[in-house]
């Protein structure tokens, strides 16, 4: 199951303070909690769609109301509150864990499967379908892409580019 949260963020002079914060403290906090198996974050790579992104895989939605959660799920945001927008958190249904992407590398999101992806590049599409939170999209297909390919689909309504700010983060239940 992957735990996605979308967000823009419009303060530019505290914008650096609060990514430190979200990458350096709510990450590890996050991949801390039981059932949390991994973490990433990610950058727009062009407008239209959010500008940040985080996709966790975890073990179940019950995770997000459990006390471990609540305790140490990242610490407070109401000092950043009144400067995110555009925020949605979304629950997936999805196979395996969510990609660990490295810094040559984009993250293709997309509300439907791209067939040239798919049968001209032989790219495999993550799917995953909507089963709590916002629900919306209710269906999005993630592809892992190199950078150089990446550029050729920039321009694509109801497709979204994203780099990764981080590294996976991943939990020692990781493996069970």
């Amino acid at each position: 199951m992957f735990y996605i949260v979308e967000c823009s963020y419009n303060d530019p002079e505290s914008e650096a303070e609060w990514n430190a914060f979200y990458s350096q403290q709510k990450l590890p906090a996050l991949i801390s909690v039981t059932g949390f198996t991994t973490s990433q974050r990610f950058r727009a790579v062009k407008s239209g769609c959010p500008v940040y992104l985080a996709i966790h895989t975890i073990n179940d939605a019950d995770i997000l109301s459990s006390d471990d959660y609540r305790l140490k799920g990242g610490g407070n945001f109401s000092r950043w509150q009144a400067c995110i927008t555009d925020w949605h958190r979304n629950l997936y249904a999805g196979e395996g864990l969510a990609p660990a992407l490295s810094c040559d590398e984009i993250l293709l999101l997309s509300a439907k499967p791209v067939d040239y992806l798919e049968r001209e590049l032989g790219y495999q599409g993550l799917e995953m379908a909507a089963v709590g939170l916002d629900k919306s999209p209710e269906y999005r297909v993630a592809y892992v892409l190199p950078v150089k390919i990446a550029s050729l689909f920039t321009d694509i309504p109801g497709v979204y580019l994203y780099e990764p700010l981080t590294p996976q983060l991943q939990s020692a239940e990781k493996g069970k």
